[in-house]
Formats: structure tokens, sequence, C-alpha cells
């Protein structure tokens, strides 16, 4: 029996892959630039790991600016870093 592979993202600091859900993801909307806890929003998409270090190093490597090809704000960070709390 074949068993559902789920699909693999790769985070913008480390270059791991993972499983999407185990991801944050940002997506770039006309609007701006949002967190996407859904996984279901339209637009570019950018994946970071749930821990502190990818996330620091995301903004440190400007990772998330090269993928979503634009920059992003830090009320962007700020939400990540709360909900990073949420999450634990």
């Amino acid at each position: 029996m074949d068993t559902k592979q789920l699909p693999l993202r790769k985070c913008v600091a480390c270059n791991g892959m993972f499983e999407k859900y185990k991801l944050f993801r940002l997506v770039r909307l006309s609007d701006g630039i949002h967190l996407d806890l859904t996984y279901k929003m339209q637009g570019r998409g950018a994946y970071v790991c749930k821990n502190k270090s990818c996330i620091d190093l995301a903004l440190k490597k400007k990772g998330f600016n090269r993928s979503l090809r634009q920059a992003v704000p830090t009320e962007v960070f700020d939400n990540l870093y709360m909900e990073l709390e949420n999450d634990r």
C-alpha cells in the first residue's frame, strides 16, 4: 500500500527540506507581506523553520527579501516571533 507523501519545502535560512506544516510561510500579496498560518493564501510564498535561530538567520541573510523579491518590514518578523511563542 502506498503512503501519501507530504509536500516538502525549503527553509530560506538553513536550506533544509521539511514538510510544509513544520515551517512558517510568508506570502507576498498586492497589499504587502503577510504570515500565512493556513498555508492556502494565493501569492508568492517563502518558508522558514519554526525556531528562533532560523528566523534570526533569515533576517540576517535577507532570505525573505530574496525569495519574495520585496523588502520585508520588521513588523512581519515581530509577528513571526509572536507566533513562534504561541506555537510552543
